[in-house]
């Protein structure tokens, strides 16, 4: 009965470190896409700026009658 208990207390605490794991490994996965997007961000945002002054750009020559 004893080996039993000790069997099944194993198993349990088993399921639990895979399962530590497992949200580990997620939460990792999460945070390394999270700075892949970080990276990315000021390259858009820098593009968007860029176009914006090519727009104003344009604007400003039409109306001097370019």
């Amino acid at each position: 009965m004893r080996l039993t208990i000790m069997l099944v207390a194993i198993a349990l605490a088993g399921c639990g470190v895979s399962e530590t794991a497992s949200v580990a490994a997620t939460a990792g996965a999460a945070k390394a896409k999270e700075a892949e997007q970080a990276k990315a961000t000021p390259a858009q945002v820098q593009g968007k700026v860029d176009e914006a002054f090519r727009q104003a750009e344009q604007k400003r020559e039409a109306a001097e009658g370019r």
